[in-house]
């Protein structure tokens, strides 16, 4: 939640109130856009690798 929390809270400049305000899914698709369209503006293929997205990282629930 903390990953989730950090990417938005740094994109959109949002406070943790606005953010926790978001259930789960909602904080997952917001980092799913967000990753899109960093991957749309500045694609980062590297030796036919792509850069991961915050949605490519593995939560851990228990933290």
């Amino acid at each position: 939640m903390y990953k989730e929390m950090s990417f938005i809270s740094y994109y959109f400049h949002w406070g943790q109130d606005e953010v926790l305000a978001l259930d789960h899914a909602q904080r997952r698709r917001w980092c799913e856009e967000i990753s899109s369209i960093n991957a749309d503006i500045s694609p980062s293929e590297r030796n036919g690798k792509r850069e991961k997205s915050i949605t490519d990282i593995n939560f851990n629930p228990s933290i």
